[in-house]
């Protein structure tokens, strides 16, 4: 099932992406009032736990640098409420969705199977310890089929981020040290120069790097050493045994006929950069 859940990933993140990479949803987030990318990524991702303090959303998404979420909650949700912010990504991501896979497809019987496989995955693992993907739960799910395909990708991909913490706080790494883990595991060089992390003060990413190097996870030059690849290898490990839980309710044809049917709208997908 660890395997598995590898190649879930990676045929549902390119569908979770167009709500981050594609137009349709910024300019859905954009008509509705959200000044900025961020108001509205934060308003709407954060939207299903409900009117909760930003230092509350800092922690459930983990990754972003102190101060980050409380520029964007609750000031986001002051004139837009979290219900118009989740009714606005559906919309957008939905559409996005819809244009790049083109309607054929979109109307397929294949991607109405797709749909309902990923749902019933979706909706069978259990909330204990994972907020975001408890939060997303508690939302309807869409009857229409590349909707419900669309959120349902996005539960799942909850359900794993919330894993994916579990392993990163069992490894003592925090969500800046996180991203110069993935920014190395990527070749990128210096690890400070990802498009995550580089905004941020220099002072705060040479301590990042110093205690990395303390740890003896980076090298003088902040690069790999071997047992930062170890440490690194052990996280994307355990993310991937701890996010196999909901495919264990498809019987083996499900998820071979889930495979079957994802792949060709993957593949849409992924040649455009979900975009």
């Amino acid at each position: 099932m660890t395997s598995i859940a590898r190649r879930m990933f990676d045929l549902l993140e390119p569908i979770c992406l167009v709500t981050y990479q594609a137009d349709e949803c910024n300019e859905e987030m954009a008509a509705l009032g959200h000044r900025t990318y961020w108001d509205g990524y934060f308003a709407s991702r954060a939207a299903p736990l409900g009117r909760v303090s930003a230092q509350v959303v800092h922690a459930a998404f983990y990754n972003f640098a102190d101060g980050e979420a409380a520029r964007h909650i609750p000031s986001a949700w002051e004139t837009i409420s979290p219900e118009a912010s989740l009714a606005a990504r559906e919309r957008g991501s939905t559409a996005s969705l819809r244009r790049i896979i083109g309607e054929e497809l979109a109307n397929s019987e294949g991607l109405v199977r797709a749909a309902e496989l990923t749902t019933k995955a979706a909706m069978s693992a259990p909330t204990e310890g994972r907020a975001m993907y408890a939060g997303m739960r508690t939302l309807a799910v869409p009857s229409e089929p590349v909707a419900r395909l669309w959120h349902s990708a996005t539960m799942l991909r909850e359900h794993r981020g919330d894993g994916h913490i579990a392993a990163l706080v069992g490894a003592r790494i925090g969500g800046t040290e996180s991203h110069v883990l993935s920014a190395l595991e990527m070749g990128i060089y210096p690890a400070e120069s990802f498009g995550r992390i580089h905004h941020l003060p220099k002072e705060r990413l040479a301590e990042v790097m110093g205690g990395l190097r303390e740890r003896g996870l980076v090298d003088a030059d902040g690069r790999f050493t071997d047992a930062g690849r170890e440490t690194k290898q052990r996280i994307e490990t355990l993310t991937d045994e701890l996010a196999a839980a909901p495919y264990e309710a498809l019987e083996p044809a499900e998820l071979d006929e889930l495979i079957t049917e994802l792949e060709p709208i993957t593949a849409k997908l992924v040649a455009v950069g979900s975009q």
